[in-house]
């Protein structure tokens, strides 16, 4: 009876603890599966980022060009689209975070014209990042 006894109990702390190892191999699948985790959701935060430059370049050169074609010339500046209505405001860049580091690419002075200043052809980011591609965003 004694026996009996003793191996129930036995039998009974056997069954209702974990091991260190088994422990340890769980908290380890976790841990692999989390890096994972925070990999991919940093993948498709920058993805995003990246999508939205995409994005405010098209809108800005689409501006740009029908500003040119209606007026014949090239936009002085990104505000003058803003205060000439052909958009609402300058976007931010999202890479940078401002609305600071566009860098603008001046036109070619058209022959024949003694004018100084011949506005705005074309607009990159300014950020010196590489993008996911391998891309640098300022070549976009």
């Amino acid at each position: 009876m004694i026996r009996k006894l003793l191996f129930t109990r036995n039998a009974r702390r056997g069954e209702t603890g974990w091991t260190l190892i088994e422990l340890l191999v769980v908290l380890s699948l976790i841990m692999i599966l989390a890096s994972v985790a925070l990999t991919q959701y940093r993948n498709s935060i920058l993805s995003a980022k990246e999508a939205v430059l995409h994005s405010n370049l098209t809108q800005m050169r689409e501006a740009i060009d029908q500003y040119y074609a209606d007026k014949g010339k090239y936009p002085e500046s990104l505000d003058t689209l803003v205060s000439e209505h052909y958009i609402r405001a300058v976007p931010k860049d999202p890479i940078e975070g401002s609305t600071d580091t566009w860098q603008t690419v001046p036109a070619e002075p058209e022959t024949g014209t003694i004018s100084t200043s011949t506005g705005i052809y074309d607009v990159k980011s300014g950020s010196q990042g590489t993008a996911l591609d391998g891309s640098r965003y300022a070549d976009w």
